[in-house]
């Protein structure tokens, strides 16, 4: 769940205490082009007020007319369907023929919002599972891999952070990395066992700060396919300890930081502490994609874009948007030491 997400349901809660009648909309399926992806929310209460949303505009309207005229989920949940027809997409602005399906759910006290966002806050990941026949709403531990269902009778949501970003490293670079990434829900741990950067580290909501050993961490934090690493330190003793170990997990995202010339020597010396050839291809280096930056900003914004390219599993070239293969843009500076070392920015 994210933290849109959560606001969404303390909005919920709210408007339920001050005497509201309050609607919740889940996004359970969508075809073709669809604005918004299943599991997306949006409550609207009974003079109109909304938060959230469920396809950027398209069908939002005319939900809120229907809630408040009392056609749907009065007293029951209730599954709708918008853009069954090419017709209909198009009377409603859903692109390329897309077709959304929305569960409708009356909130009230048994609905567990309260349970639900006590166990979100307290860092567990949960599986809330509500009956349209009944209504009736429970809570269950989610366990990995675990994602929305819907089989036409009973929803289940999966709620709680799932998504991990390890940086090794506390320097300026990490600082804006961590920032940006908190932003779109990781929580990250940063990894740095020099005491000289913690004296002027400025703690963060949603960061952790350890002194730990990069190797030791990455097996300690038992990596899983949401979570991401990536090593800036330029110290080949603390960002391939890392590495080493990163490599081995099924992290959907694994980086360094520095030149092509640097991060092909760093593969040679992974392979000679037995990480296999398979493993050392994962590596992404030089880390982030091509997107003509220099700043430490915006050096950040190139990782998370890469990450969310691999998260999302789109094409690198997507949009004209290039990773460091063969790319030879802003970075003949960097070749010739130009640059300051934590701005080293080469093609593999």
């Amino acid at each position: 769940m994210n933290s849109m997400d959560i606001e969404v349901l303390h909005t919920a809660l709210h408007w339920l205490e001050t005497g509201h009648r309050v609607t919740l909309g889940t996004v359970v399926r969508t075809w073709g082009s669809a604005p918004r992806p299943p599991g997306s929310l949006m409550v609207i209460r009974d003079d109109g007020q909304v938060a959230g949303s469920l396809s950027g505009g398209c069908i939002e309207d005319d939900l809120i007319r229907r809630v408040a005229r009392g056609e749907l989920a009065v007293r029951l949940p209730q599954l709708t369907t918008y853009g069954a027809s090419a017709e209909e997409a198009r009377r409603f602005g859903l692109p390329c023929g897309g077709t959304v399906q929305v569960v409708l759910e009356p909130l009230s006290a048994r609905s567990q919002l309260h349970e639900l966002l006590a166990a979100v806050q307290g860092h567990q990941r949960v599986t809330r599972q509500i009956d349209l026949a009944t209504g009736t709403v429970q809570l269950v531990p989610a366990v990995d891999g675990d994602t929305l269902q819907f089989d036409g009778t009973v929803l289940r949501t999966v709620h709680g952070p799932s998504l991990r970003l390890l940086i090794i490293g506390g320097g300026q670079l990490s600082r804006y990395l961590a920032a940006m990434a908190v932003m779109l829900d990781y929580r990250v741990t940063i990894c740095e066992p020099r005491e000289e950067y913690h004296e002027g580290w400025q703690a963060m909501e949603g960061v952790t700060l350890s002194p730990s050993m990069p190797d030791d961490l990455v097996l300690a934090m038992a990596l899983d396919a949401n979570s991401a690493v990536v090593a800036v330190t330029h110290d080949p003793k603390l960002d391939d300890l890392a590495l080493m170990e990163a490599l081995r997990t099924p992290a959907f995202y694994v980086g360094a930081l520095g030149s092509r010339r640097n991060n092909d020597t760093r593969r040679e010396r992974l392979q000679q502490f037995d990480v296999s050839a398979a493993e050392v291809a994962r590596l992404r280096g030089p880390v982030g994609l091509n997107l003509g930056g220099l700043t430490p900003p915006e050096i950040a914004l190139s990782i998370l874009a890469e990450m969310t390219v691999r998260r999302r599993g789109a094409a690198a070239q997507a949009g004209g948007l290039l990773d460091w293969s063969g790319s030879t843009t802003a970075c003949r500076a960097a070749v010739d030491n130009t640059l300051p070392v934590e701005l080293v920015r080469q093609p593999r």
